[in-house]
């Protein structure tokens, strides 16, 4: 079934809860969009509301954490980023135990408009020494990524979905932080694949979609899902050149500084040559749906296709 990751995010918060008593939230006046009214409810006196005032939730979330607890703070992405010199210092610097969670990442936020889109998030989140960077892809995989999150001592960014994603893993499927795992290949067997696509979050399903399109029209494309961003699975993406004539990236997000750039960066220093053709947003967003805003910047499979197989 269909659903945003900010929902699987906030249903696996809740059962956390019940075992952990250390786990605490924090919200910026938006618990019902954030998906952590439910714990709100259960758990009054483990939940801060510190209303629109950002900065001081972050400040609260550090010393919760020097204290022994396990605070989660949640916001939508582009007002967590607002705040970056205090993640900096409170966060990074010191490596508190703090969980920011970004909700509504990307255009797919759709109609809130420009001013609520998480843009640049990732890449200022990857810029941070000791920060880990995740971006799941499904219900299933958002589910075990916090899981591993609430459990991990140290600063954790988790950037989730307004809209709803399919799912794209199985009820089998284990998470590793700081792995690609590959989604899709072609049933036939080849020495070197026309492209392969790896995505990030939103745009996933579609860069599935679009290599399982192009192997009805005789392609072999790869499509792979990166959900750790930092750290990063620099290996695989020195495999993937080495077996493929062109790599895609795809993310809902700037070019600069996320999962482009971490592919970019990993081949640079691996030495391989691959050319790489890099989706994502180079300008701000705007206000229609989702599937509006996607096809017009070019994550639909469709577009996603041209981009793997154009001009070979």
């Amino acid at each position: 079934m269909a659903k945003a990751t900010r929902e699987s995010f906030g249903e696996t918060i809740l059962e956390l809860a019940e075992s952990n008593p250390n786990l605490v939230v924090l919200d910026a006046d938006l618990s019902k969009s954030t998906m952590t009214q439910a714990f709100l409810k259960k758990y009054p006196a483990r939940h801060v509301e510190v209303g629109i005032a950002e900065q001081n939730m972050i400040g609260i979330a550090a010393g919760l954490a020097l204290s022994g607890k396990v605070p989660v703070l949640a916001s939508f992405a582009c007002f967590l980023i607002g705040r970056l010199e205090t993640i900096r210092v409170s966060a990074a610097y010191n490596q508190t135990n703090m969980k920011l969670v970004g909700t509504h990442a990307g255009i797919g936020t759709g109609e809130d408009g420009t001013s609520q889109m998480g843009l640049e998030d990732a890449s200022a989140m990857r810029s941070l020494p000791h920060m880990t960077v995740l971006q799941p892809a499904d219900d299933v995989e958002t589910k075990q990524a916090v899981r591993w999150m609430i459990a991990h001592k140290g600063p954790v960014y988790i950037r989730l979905t307004r809209q709803k994603m399919p799912e794209v893993h199985g009820a089998d499927y284990k998470w590793e932080l700081g792995k690609i795992d590959t989604l899709w290949e072609p049933a036939k067997k080849t020495a070197k694949f026309q492209a392969t696509v790896i995505a990030s979050g939103g745009p996933v399903p579609h860069a599935v979609e679009a290599a399982k399109s192009l192997e009805a029209k005789g392609f072999a494309v790869r499509a792979v899902n990166a959900s750790s961003l930092a750290p990063f699975d620099s290996a695989a993406v020195a495999r993937f050149a080495s077996d493929s004539q062109r790599i895609v990236t795809v993310e809902d997000h700037n070019v600069n500084g996320a999962l482009g750039s971490a592919v970019c960066e990993a081949l640079a220093e691996s030495g391989k040559a691959c050319p790489v053709v890099r989706l994502g947003m180079r300008d701000f967003g705007e206000s229609a749906s989702p599937e509006r805003l996607y096809e017009k910047y070019g994550f639909t499979a469709p577009a996603i296709a041209e981009a793997c197989v154009k001009n070979l």
